[in-house]
């Protein structure tokens, strides 16, 4: 490792980060990372944390993880690369395509297209479904529908149904034929409706009203995160998933699951999709795939799509779309590794459980914390804190407030992820009940510094 003189005085001057506007990581540079254990992290001062943030929403298993770290390096001295474009293949892609299609199963997926990543897979997912409609002659549905508050990545497609205007203002015009509908954000939502059931319902009534305007014979795919993630962790009644997919089969509209986050047991379930009871035609899943170790991801299919391409003898079905790492043999040894440990952990069953602890524990600090004006979680290892001035005009907290509490957190030993007003934690699905009470402890000393 460089040393630490050295890399904190040359921190941010010649690295552009995401999501960061450049002058401000240069005026208050990025705290610096430098090693990583079970589910810390250890900045380059020795400073040791747990990783509220597990990543971005991806160490699922911890940063000691040995089975993928093994699977990676022998991949690396037997094959390092080799593409699966069209005519050539190799034996980890297929093993992994199999074990996808077992573990999606109760998901109605069964054939796997791989990606390098979560945007490129929600760019492969809209692609495909416009393509699905072609062959089948419906030349005219080329629309998508998303969700305000909806993170669907960067790539343009992506952008363009993204639901979040710090994603897309400065990059517009975008992809026409992109429309939003409200989401089901208890806290705020233009019905002033508190009641999430009852704001599910209102939330359906304008998504049908929306395909009606547009005409559901242009409308190819509607896309949504089972959990709404980025845009403020904003978990839906248990009827809204179930109400969507049932207005695209009613519609004829091909419904896309955006599980980049939510696949491989964040909820508390092993998919997202699954938590609710719902059978989507494509699903996107990256991030937990290969647990953050190696770029990669998936894009799952259905069978009745599968069909339709599969079947197709005009040509049409020949998929365009493709990385250079896509498949990539390293990422797919890892990917196998990660489900193997996943399931052998059931991880799904610790997020469950100890995402109920951070819950809770979250609530309890609302009540002794003013600034807090919403707490939003209960669904796995996700949950948000809405930070507010005045709980009355739920009036959004300043940036210089909300950075104190972030700095005084992370000096009580926990690393936290800021977005807007909102505090979000995705710790890694490893934390133990020990991990969860220093969370919830550090967040104290956080909002106590105010």
């Amino acid at each position: 490792m460089k040393d630490s003189n050295f890399l904190k005085e040359n921190n941010a001057r010649r690295l552009w980060h995401p999501m960061s506007h450049p002058a401000e990581s240069l005026a208050n540079p990025p705290d610096i990372i430098v090693e990583a254990e079970g589910v810390e992290i250890i900045d380059v001062d020795g400073h040791r944390m747990v990783d509220a943030v597990g990543g971005l929403w991806n160490v699922n298993l911890g940063y000691s993880c040995q089975p993928v770290k093994d699977a990676i390096a022998a991949q690396l001295n037997r094959l390092p690369y080799y593409s699966i474009f069209r005519g050539t293949t190799n034996d980890n892609v297929i093993e992994l395509a199999e074990m996808l299609a077992g573990f999606f199963a109760p998901d109605g997926l069964s054939r796997a297209f791989y990606t390098s990543g979560g945007s490129d897979g929600v760019e492969v997912a809209l692609r495909l479904a416009r393509q699905y409609h072609k062959i089948r002659g419906e030349a005219g549905k080329v629309k998508f529908l998303s969700l305000k508050k909806g993170y669907h990545g960067t790539h343009t497609l992506g952008a363009s149904v993204n639901g979040n205007a710090n994603f897309r203002t400065q990059y517009e015009p975008l992809m026409p034929g992109c429309f939003h509908t409200p989401a089901p954000y208890t806290y705020r939502n233009p019905f002033n409706e508190s009641d999430p059931a009852r704001l599910a319902q209102l939330c359906l009534a304008a998504i049908e009203d929306e395909i009606r305007f547009q005409d559901p014979s242009t409308i190819a795919a509607f896309i949504m995160e089972p959990v709404l993630g980025a845009g403020g962790v904003i978990p839906p009644h248990e009827s809204f998933m179930p109400g969507v997919r049932a207005l695209c089969s009613k519609y004829g509209i091909l419904l896309i699951a955006d599980e980049v986050i939510t696949a491989f047991g964040r909820t508390g379930s092993w998919s997202g999709s699954r938590h609710w009871g719902v059978q989507p035609d494509l699903l996107v899943s990256a991030k937990a795939i290969t647990n953050g170790y190696f770029p990669f991801g998936v894009v799952m299919v259905a069978d009745a799509v599968a069909e339709v391409f599969e079947g197709d003898a005009t040509g049409k079905g020949a998929i365009g779309s493709g990385y250079t790492y896509s498949g990539h043999p390293v990422g797919a040894a890892a990917a196998i590794a990660c489900l193997k440990e996943t399931e052998r952990q059931q991880v799904h069953l610790n997020a469950g459980a100890r995402g109920d602890q951070l819950f809770s524990g979250l609530q309890a600090l609302m009540a002794r914390h003013q600034v807090i004006g919403d707490v939003r979680g209960g669904h796995g290892l996700m949950c948000a804190l809405e930070l507010v001035s005045d709980r009355a005009s739920k009036a959004p907290i300043d940036k210089k407030t909300i950075g104190k509490v972030h700095r005084a957190t992370y000096e009580a030993g926990v690393m936290i992820r800021v977005s807007g007003n909102n505090i979000i934690l995705s710790p890694p699905l490893v934390v133990t009940k020990a991990d969860v009470a220093r969370i919830l402890s550090a967040l104290d000393a956080g909002f106590a510094s105010l």
